[in-house]
């Protein structure tokens, strides 16, 4: 049990290092600042080369508490690795409504999945020449139903010792009610939670970071919200960035990114922090 006068530790964890550069350098900023204590790197992004994973490299060394991870990667626009992957559209992973709604009417390979994820893992330790310290997905795609178990084998074989991210809040009913998105990250969730613990993989106790980026809220707002309540080792997913072009051609989160960067980078979040009783330390 964590003392009300000893600060929680948590992981701040910047989602899809190596989409662009942009991005790459926002994230590197901010973890060079002691901002971020984590970051999942994507390895079918088109910024995840040399150069971005030595310097990624340096600054965690420099770190007294940072973890890098790998940003499983399922959905569009993004490309598989491996060469039978199904099903594709346009040579490309299925949109992510597309590819929850196959596992939930159980239509994927589950062997073909785990094919991918291996590939994926064994890209990462080629890059960094080690497993990752935890495993998570792009668009949460790890949670969808036969996606998870794929997942979970595939992280067992290739990185035991890392922790997977589950997307559950740690709060009473009432106040998960209000937003319908990590509602759904929940009810995912539990299942997976339930695997995991099965599978003996460690998982986060807590999560927090979802909210509809197309409203453009204010991001210190909605970062004190997250903060409140999420327990000792919880993680508070965020996507800093710079916009470039190669990012506006990927993904349509682009200005919110620019936000989330200034706040994270600005004076008022080590005061929040502080406020808190949180550390990223």
């Amino acid at each position: 049990m964590n003392d009300a006068a000893t600060p929680r530790r948590i992981w701040l964890c910047a989602d899809d290092y190596g989409i662009s550069p942009g991005v790459n350098r926002a994230i590197r900023d901010l973890i060079g600042r002691g901002r971020l204590n984590a970051t999942s790197v994507m390895v079918v992004g088109p910024a995840i080369g040399r150069d971005e994973v030595n310097a990624l490299q340096t600054l965690a060394a420099n770190s007294p508490r940072c973890a890098i991870g790998l940003h499983v990667t399922l959905t569009a626009p993004f490309r598989p690795l491996t060469m039978h992957f199904q099903p594709l559209d346009g040579g490309m992973f299925l949109r992510f409504p597309k590819l929850l709604r196959a596992g939930l009417l159980r239509r994927l390979d589950r062997e073909i999945i785990h094919a991918e994820l291996r590939v994926q893992l064994a890209a990462f330790s080629e890059l960094f020449g080690r497993a990752p310290d935890f495993v998570d997905g792009h668009q949460h795609a790890q949670l969808f139903p036969q996606i998870r178990d794929a997942f979970l084998t595939a992280v067992k074989e290739a990185a035991p010792n890392a922790w997977v991210r589950q997307g559950g809040r740690h709060q009473p009913l009432a106040r998960r009610l209000g937003s319908p998105k990590a509602l759904v990250l929940d009810v995912l969730s539990a299942q997976f939670r339930r695997r995991a613990a099965r599978a003996d993989i460690a998982f986060n106790p807590g999560f927090a970071g979802a909210y509809d980026f197309t409203r453009q809220p204010d991001f210190g707002a909605l970062m004190r919200q997250f903060l409140d309540g999420l327990p000792q080792d919880g993680v508070i997913m965020c996507h800093p960035g710079l916009v470039d072009e190669i990012l506006a051609g990927l993904d349509p989160l682009t200005d919110q990114r620019e936000r989330e960067y200034a706040f994270l980078g600005g004076e008022h979040f080590p005061a929040l922090l502080a406020a808190n009783k949180v550390t990223l330390g």
